[in-house]
């Protein structure tokens, strides 16, 4: 059973991953999902906008494999929050499924190619993402941990990392898609 915080992050991707808003998950859903992730890769990095593709598609197929319970080709809430606790945030998972995302955006986001984010880079990503600079850049702030003004690959990657694991309601990861409503 995952706990309110963990629900309230899972629910807050559903509804982001929910494209056609119509309450489930499908192949349809992810692949426009990632064709929104896509829009922060430069027209000529088809490097990262494929790994963003691969990385969906193997993210559809755990949830179709683990989460569609009632082999309707749909993933409901439901499904999708145990799917994420049970599979997607395993070992064995989060590393190709997670990730493989937020390693490709990273790379991607990163325009100038200095292996850091500045904050007009984050705020850009996150802005193609849907995601208003209103919200984006105070996040940033929190996510840069060492306070040099600049976000690296691997503050990033913790900033993922607590997003999906952390039961912690303060983590600074929390805040990565806006705020989620949580408890301080």
């Amino acid at each position: 059973m995952t706990s309110a915080v963990m629900d309230q992050k899972f629910s807050t991707l559903f509804d982001w991953f929910d494209q056609d808003r119509d309450g489930h998950l499908t192949q349809g859903d992810l692949k426009a999902t990632a064709a929104v992730f896509a829009k922060v890769a430069a027209d000529d990095d088809r490097g990262s906008v494929t790994a963003i593709q691969d990385a969906f598609g193997l993210w559809w197929q755990l949830l179709l494999r683990h989460a569609d319970t009632d082999g309707d080709g749909r993933v409901s809430r439901q499904e999708f929050t145990t799917a994420m606790e049970d599979q997607v945030t395993a070992p064995e998972h989060f590393e190709s499924a997670v990730m493989a995302i937020a390693d490709a955006v990273m790379r991607a986001a990163d325009t100038n190619g200095d292996g850091v984010l500045s904050l007009d880079e984050y705020v850009r990503m996150y802005q193609a993402l849907g995601v208003s600079p209103e919200h984006s850049a105070p996040a940033f702030a929190m996510l840069d941990l060492d306070g040099n003004g600049v976000i690296s690959h691997e503050e990033y990657r913790t900033a993922i990392v607590d997003f999906y694991l952390s039961t912690d309601p303060a983590s600074p990861g929390n805040y990565l898609l806006g705020p989620l409503g949580l408890p301080a």
